[in-house]
């Protein structure tokens, strides 16, 4: 089994992102975060989010879970930002399952994460997407805040974790604040006594990953 696209549903949830999210100056993150999420039909969405951090997002995939049945969970540092962002999405009314704790503890206890959207400013992002536990079928990763010139390199770590995954594509997007996503394989699609080849496109700069 792995992640399959699905436009419609990915249509659906947007136009509904669109609709919840008119108040929100931030527009595009959410409707964009919101598509990807459905279209793959997360079953396990998880994000990490600090007290006084923008809440569109987190409604966009709130949106997205309403559409694949799946859950949605955020993982926040303490109880004030619990307390925070639970008001803050009931007056949106929408709601997620709320985890409070240190982000590279409480990821490990979600198993099967199937989508994770973090926010490259925070220092630990790099070791909680080395932490998740993906589903078996794959995941879509990204993360928020980006740099541009410092993309790929958060991709060829999780690569080299071991010979069970791999990078299908990666891609960095201007939208917002910059977005760099990743497309992880379904566990055990490796070839065995093969090699990577690391490949950069020299107008796009996206990073490519090919099994040799």
């Amino acid at each position: 089994m792995k992640l399959t696209w699905s436009p419609e549903r990915a249509s659906r949830a947007y136009i509904h992102t669109v609709q919840s999210c008119r108040v929100f100056s931030e527009s595009g993150v959410a409707e964009f975060i919101s598509a990807m999420a459905a279209g793959w039909n997360a079953q396990l969405i998880v994000e990490t989010w600090s007290q006084g951090g923008p809440i569109a997002t987190s409604i966009g995939l709130a949106v997205a879970r309403s559409h694949t049945c799946g859950r949605h969970v955020c993982v926040v540092p303490d109880e004030r930002a619990r307390s925070e962002y639970a008001e803050r999405m009931g007056e949106a009314g929408v709601e997620a399952e709320i985890v409070v704790g240190e982000a590279e503890e409480a990821i490990q206890g979600l198993v099967g994460v199937d989508f994770l959207v973090v926010d490259s400013r925070r220092k630990d992002f790099p070791r909680v997407l080395r932490l998740a536990k993906l589903s078996n079928k794959g995941a879509v990763l990204l993360c928020k805040n980006a740099n541009s010139t410092s993309k790929g390199f958060i991709w060829r770590s999780l690569v080299a974790q071991g010979s069970s995954r791999r990078v299908v594509r990666s891609a960095f997007l201007p939208v917002g604040k910059g977005l760099d996503m990743a497309h992880v394989s379904a566990c055990g699609s490796n070839s065995t006594g093969r090699r990577w080849i690391k490949h950069v496109d020299q107008q796009s700069g996206d990073v490519h990953f090919i099994r040799r």
